[in-house]
């Protein structure tokens, strides 16, 4: 697997993951009742237009899709409800979505990763997103990432609740540097 930015002429293939992974998810709204969503959900691909954002593919060696993502690198263009558009010196992670038969694969962890990386090549000191409790299955990937909860950026979408999380990048850094000296201790 390999992670890299969306091409043009796959748009509308992660598009179209996007909408039947979402509106899959059990207890998340359903695209008639949150038309607006799924519409920004189908037209992925426009987030390459909006500055300091990139939307990132996993993809096999044979370059199928596996999942996506979008970075932003810029909160202003988050996009988000709540006040997570105020965070300064800061990243963002949305949209993130592995295709069904790409799960358990290691595949979100990677996305996520790679946005870790180009928030630390950014030098900024968080990264956020937002999850649901129908997407319950990915705070346990977001809090082995060191990812915690982050109340103040909660909101409600509709009657949908909204839970944000936020990842201190000093931290982070220092528990790479603390395994990475574990790990030369034993070797």
């Amino acid at each position: 697997m390999h992670i890299r930015d969306i091409r043009t002429e796959e748009h509308a293939l992660l598009g179209q993951m996007m909408v039947e992974v979402y509106s899959q998810l059990d207890g998340f709204p359903k695209p008639f009742e949150q038309p607006a969503y799924y519409d920004m959900l189908a037209n992925i691909g426009a987030f390459t237009s909006v500055p300091r954002c990139r939307v990132l593919v996993a993809m096999t060696p044979a370059e199928e899709l596996l999942g996506g993502v979008v970075y932003f690198g810029d909160m202003r263009s988050y996009g988000s409800g709540g006040t997570a558009t105020q965070e300064v010196n800061a990243s963002g992670i949305r949209l993130l979505g592995v295709h069904p038969n790409a799960r358990g694969r290691g595949v979100g962890r990677q996305l996520s990763l790679k946005c870790i990386e180009l928030a630390q090549e950014q030098k900024h000191q968080n990264v956020v997103l937002h999850t649901t409790e129908p997407m319950r299955a990915a705070w346990a990937l977001y809090t082995h990432l060191g990812f915690a909860r982050a109340p103040d950026l909660d909101f409600m979408q509709g009657a949908l609740p909204v839970f944000g999380f936020r990842l201190a990048l000093e931290r982070t850094a220092d528990r790479q540097q603390a395994t990475a000296r574990t790990y030369l201790k034993t070797s």
